[in-house]
């Protein structure tokens, strides 16, 4: 089963495997996901809006709502948390105001919180816009999707919309210091544990040169009955020859 989508512009602190404490920063609709993926394994299930547009503009949460939940946030929690993180219903950069959110998250972080960490999850699609991959070089930390080596795989298993290409994304992610990769895999008929795949994407990653690369597997509802979790042994023959290419990764199971 999946989950529901966030309510509010911020919710949390949450403990997250990855980030530690957490206050997460949801700058879309709140009522709808609004995604250029439609990942046949995502935890808020099919996408709502499958693009990068609302036909209403006036759904989007206005940037200075955000700020100000944003700061309220920050005054209340105690402790602070470890990172304050874009995400949310969808793909967080697609707000059409997502470079000033990072300046107003930066500043407030540096008033409040200045022991914490910025940080985005995102699914790179938007990466290859110039001022959206400025904005996202500015945060601490990068967690960049990249579940695919090759365009079939990625029209298959993250159903980008149209106009989507892998090697725009990794040309981007390639521009990015210090780029954390997380990729989820799982197998089946519509997953991308494959072989094919797999040598696609080690190269890739061997062009990307990423600070990191994170390993999943499902732990959580996915709206699609045509994949299935792998074994952490799986992830581990991964890891190997993510060694052997001298990158660094962890398994997350």
């Amino acid at each position: 089963m999946t989950i529901p989508l966030k309510q509010g512009l911020i919710y949390g602190p949450v403990n997250s495997r990855r980030l530690g404490r957490s206050l997460g920063i949801n700058p879309l609709p709140r009522k709808l996901k609004l995604c250029t993926f439609n990942c046949v394994y995502c935890q808020y299930g099919w996408t709502h809006i499958h693009g990068d547009t609302l036909e209403d503009s006036t759904l989007w949460p206005e940037s200075s709502d955000i700020l100000k939940a944003l700061e309220t946030a920050l005054k209340e929690i105690v402790p602070a948390p470890d990172y304050l993180t874009f995400s949310g219903n969808g793909e967080p950069t697609l707000h059409p105001n997502f470079p000033e959110l990072v300046d107003g998250l930066i500043h407030l972080r540096n008033l409040y919180a200045p022991q914490a960490k910025t940080a985005v999850l995102s699914n790179s699609t938007t990466a290859p816009r110039y001022s959206i991959l400025k904005a996202i070089k500015k945060l601490d930390v990068r967690i960049m999707k990249l579940d695919c080596g090759n365009d079939r795989c990625l029209r298959k298993y993250n159903h980008s919309a149209k106009g989507i290409g892998l090697e725009d994304i990794v040309s981007a992610l390639k521009n990015i210091k210090d780029v954390t990769i997380q990729s989820l895999f799982s197998g089946g008929e519509a997953g991308n544990y494959t072989d094919s795949n797999i040598k696609d994407w080690l190269t890739q990653i061997r062009n990307i040169q990423p600070l990191m690369v994170q390993l999943y597997t499902l732990d959580r509802g996915y709206p699609s009955d045509k994949i299935f979790p792998v074994s952490k042994e799986n992830l581990a023959e991964i890891k190997h020859k993510l060694e052997q290419l001298n990158v660094v990764s962890q398994i997350y199971f």
